[in-house]
């Protein structure tokens, strides 16, 4: 099969719909994979919740991770804000009793004061100060971020860099929001582990799922670039870019 007539078979195989937050169309099938963090956001969380009575998910994605906890404290809630998200966590969370809030605004979340004993969020943005008002005094905070420098290989690739302006985001930062609000106990670690896309079909896929990585991004648009990576795969086998993740835990006083 030609180069063009590969790669337009590639463009169509990225058509597959992508829903919640499940990336297995290409990571189950071994097209992309990730070096492991020295850390498991998972296994935090799941030690953090012995004795713990109530629980908020802040952007729960479709549910996956939150509907894997169970058994669940009794009082249960989780947050939203990716439209696309919302129906499929409210389907897969519903059976548990978990009604999923739309939020638009890190800094508004509609719950009362010192509501949750447990704030967890994977992969979302958050205000400390909004934070700390719903967690209860002694309260625990556990948050895994995608840093601001993640892929960043690939924009600079696809000639993509004004599409990149997050690159203050990173955990000293995050560190010191949590800092001033009055947190304590803050701990967490920082890392750049590999993202190794074996395939042009499997990089389309994820930039569809994740739009704001590059907002314009269409394959008519950066077609060019993307052939030269496209062709660099077919010769290597797979190409790299540094991921870029980090966690904090951190105590209400």
């Amino acid at each position: 099969m030609m180069d063009e007539e590969l790669f337009q078979f590639y463009a169509k195989q990225a058509e597959e719909p992508f829903s919640g937050w499940d990336f297995s169309y290409i990571t189950e099938t071994g097209r992309m994979d990730s070096e492991p963090l020295s850390w498991s956001y998972g296994s935090m969380v799941i030690k953090e919740l012995r004795g713990v009575n109530s629980l908020l998910d802040m952007g729960t994605g479709g549910g996956e991770f939150l509907s894997m906890l169970r058994p669940l404290p009794p009082h249960t809630a989780a947050t939203e804000g990716y439209e696309p998200n919302i129906p499929v966590a409210r389907d897969r969370l519903k059976p548990f009793g978990i009604d999923v809030k739309r939020v638009e605004e890190d800094d508004i979340l509609p719950f009362e004061d010192g509501e949750f004993n447990l704030v967890i969020n994977r992969h979302e943005s958050f205000s400390a100060a909004e934070v700390k008002r719903v967690l209860s005094p002694g309260g625990t905070f556990i948050t895994q971020q995608v840093g601001g420098l993640d892929i960043q290989g690939l924009n600079l690739s696809l000639c993509a860099i004004e599409e990149f302006g997050y690159a203050h985001w990173n955990m000293d930062y995050s560190r010191e929001q949590l800092k001033k609000e009055g947190f304590l106990e803050i701990e967490g670690a920082e890392e750049f582990p590999v993202t190794r896309f074996f395939d042009i079909g499997a990089i389309l896929y994820y930039l569809k799922a994740i739009p704001w990585q590059i907002e314009d991004f269409t394959v008519e648009k950066y077609r060019k670039p993307l052939m030269k990576i496209h062709d660099e795969i077919e010769r290597r086998g797979y190409i790299d870019f540094k991921s870029h993740r980090f966690y904090l835990t951190a105590k209400r006083p």
